[in-house]
């Protein structure tokens, strides 16, 4: 088993959310909503568990949990009302387009419209990310 410091680590995140955004990105382009969204989850996850690696540097494994607002909580993340809004939506994507029950629903919700708006969305939300990972 291969130990990372944090700063590995943390550089492990950015690279494997950055991959994630050219895949969420040539989803989008292909009208693959649900999975542009799911995908564009797994982008704002892994800047997050990059933020919690960078931060920790004696732990910087971050918690294995995929809900968005409790991982910028454990980052010690000053959120404004409006993005911890944005992140509970986004959280929702993981689970809407991986379990059965939901999938239909959302992806009936997924129009072209509703898309375009939550990738300005997670687009913002990765670029303020992105300034604290500096």
């Amino acid at each position: 088993m291969i130990i990372l410091t944090n700063t590995e680590l943390m550089e492990h995140w950015i690279e494997t959310s950055d991959e994630d955004y050219e895949a969420m990105m040539t989803l989008y382009k292909d009208k693959k909503y649900t999975w542009c969204l799911f995908i564009g989850h797994l982008v704002i996850e892994k800047l997050l568990k990059g933020l919690y690696a960078k931060l920790n540097v004696n732990q910087p494994h971050a918690p294995k949990i995929h809900n968005l607002v409790q991982i910028a909580d454990k980052c010690e993340l000053k959120l404004d009302e409006k993005q911890r809004d944005l992140l509970g939506i986004i959280t929702k994507f993981n689970m809407d387009a991986r379990y059965e029950d939901y999938k239909k629903e959302f992806h009936e919700k997924c129009t072209q419209e509703f898309t375009d708006q939550q990738i300005n969305n997670i687009k913002e939300m990765r670029a303020w990310l992105k300034t604290k990972l500096i």
